[in-house]
């Protein structure tokens, strides 16, 4: 293919199972699954952190979150600042990089200087005014700015200085779609990059009438839960995916993958355009809005464990992928850089550092040593808002590695036979406990990994404290929340979040 354009399409806290194509029961997505059908699907496709900002950043720059320096969600607090949450915490998170540096040369950047036309649209959350998407490569920005949540909700008016509003309750997902599939129909005869960035489905969760009561029969179908949560470690967990609310704004997201895919198709692109799929980080199975389940995998969004950084990973490249097939060889967010590059017959900066590496040859059906046989690493030096723990972590092989910095012990968990991280077996394992751990703490010196400090002022009796009240009295909180959900007297207000202000 020569000269393919490219259609990245990058979902915000979408879980590993919550799609239709990759196992969900409840929630409905029928054309981002004929992105997997129609092309590869990925089963070990991971993030680069448990968090938005790292992960984005790394996508677009190719280098692990130490390397760039943005290690946490841009917003995120650090240092003395950790102490105001109350969270009372035995470490200090180290602060991180807030925004994509100037020097670095992005992917579409290179593809701009290569003769292609350039677009975003959606959530960019990499940095203030001077760390937009135009600084990076794009030539045209339909909604990026420093939110990493949409600041008038899911329903217009949007209150986004780089989006103008739609009519009254038009629905953020479908209008990202739409300016997309325009602005491709615009450049059909160019050669293009469009990168659409859904908010969806970050909090705050919100979707329209109908949805809500599509969603609502069909987890009422099923056999209703005793309880949703599970108090994990340091946070209750859901166990359930059964939320009428999440389970409409994937179909709203989905129709707005939709409308791009149909502009493909209509103006006879499909054949010459890769379209790629995946999320930034795990669902939200704890804090936030609790909104969805990652079993079987343990944990989400922000978290150390599988749920927060194993992602839905489909590519769709005519005359390349063979429609259907899948690929289990683990890849990751920091090899879109040198794959699209590659497929689009295109040489890495030589200033550009990068540590992904192409997975065309995955993408023909072929082996690739390199690719099989490589250790990957994250690094998350910080507190989650979900729970997460100050840790490293460590993949070679079946194995997976994770070392916590709060008191230096090590988890190993062999993903072949317990994917949902379960059975601790480095007692079992300590000659690879001891390799891994040498490879891994190599790796953080070479890449410079900041790490997280003792707090002088850490008092346990208060963290303590802190984790009673949210297992006896959040968590039943959370359940009687959720429940009320499914009632079929639910409103969330007088216009579901303005969804049924429209205008005819």
């Amino acid at each position: 293919m020569a000269k393919p354009n490219i259609v990245f399409i990058l979902a915000d806290d979408l879980g590993w199972n919550d799609l239709s194509c990759e196992g969900s029961e409840i929630y409905e997505s029928p054309n981002i699954d004929r992105i997997a059908n129609e092309g590869m699907r990925f089963t070990q496709g991971y993030a680069a952190c448990q968090v938005c900002s790292p992960s984005r950043a790394s996508i677009l720059t190719g280098k692990v979150p130490p390397r760039h320096g943005t290690t946490d969600w841009i917003g995120a607090r650090t240092g003395e600042q950790w102490r105001e949450l109350e969270r009372h915490n035995k470490l200090l998170p180290p602060d991180y990089v807030h925004g994509l540096r100037k020097d670095e040369i992005t992917w579409v950047q290179v593809l701009r200087d290569a003769g292609y036309r350039t677009f975003f649209a959606g959530k960019w959350h990499l940095g203030d005014e001077g760390n937009h998407p135009e600084q990076f490569g794009f030539e045209v920005n339909v909604g990026g700015f420093r939110a990493g949540s949409p600041p008038g909700g899911y329903f217009s008016p949007y209150k986004n200085p780089k989006l103008g509003d739609g009519p009254p309750g038009e629905c953020l997902p479908i209008r990202l779609g739409t300016e997309t599939a325009n602005w491709i129909e615009a450049h059909k005869d160019e050669p293009f990059v469009a990168y659409l960035s859904f908010y969806s489905v970050h909090g705050p969760i919100q979707t329209s009438q109908d949805r809500w009561a599509k969603y609502r029969e069909k987890a009422l179908d099923g056999q209703q839960p005793e309880s949703r949560f599970i108090m994990d470690r340091n946070l209750p967990v859901r166990q359930v995916q059964d939320c009428p609310i999440y389970g409409g704004m994937i179909e709203a997201m989905d129709e707005g993958v939709g409308v791009v895919l149909d502009a493909l198709d209509r103006i006879g692109l499909t054949d010459n355009t890769i379209v790629c799929f995946t999320s930034d980080n795990g669902g939200v199975s704890s804090g936030d809005a609790y909104s969805t389940s990652c079993l079987p995998l343990r944990g989400g969004k922000g978290r150390q464990w599988e749920g927060g950084i194993r992602e839905p990973f489909h590519v769709r490249a005519p005359g390349i992928t063979t429609p259907g097939s899948t690929c289990d060889v683990p890849v990751s967010g920091i090899d879109y850089y040198s794959t699209f590059l590659d497929l689009a017959g295109c040489s890495i900066p030589d200033q550009q550092h990068i540590d992904g590496l192409s997975f065309a040859s995955l993408l023909r059906g072929e082996s690739d040593q390199a690719l099989s046989s490589r250790d990957l690493f994250w690094h998350y030096p910080h507190y989650g808002n979900q729970g997460g723990e100050p840790s490293a972590m460590m993949r070679r092989d079946s194995w997976k590695l994770i070392h916590y910095f709060e008191d230096g012990r090590d988890e190993l968990y062999d993903l072949n036979i317990d994917a949902g991280e379960q059975a601790d077996v480095s007692e079992q394992n300590p000659d690879l406990v001891t390799t891994m751990r040498e490879t891994l703490d190599n790796w953080l010196r070479e890449v410079g990994a900041k790490l997280p400090v003792p707090d002088p002022e850490y008092v346990p009796e208060k963290e303590q404290s802190r984790l009673h009240h949210l297992e006896h009295e959040q968590m039943p909180t959370l359940e009687k929340q959720h429940a009320d959900y499914l009632d079929p007297d639910w409103k969330p207000n007088d216009d579901w979040w303005q969804s049924q202000v429209v205008v005819d």
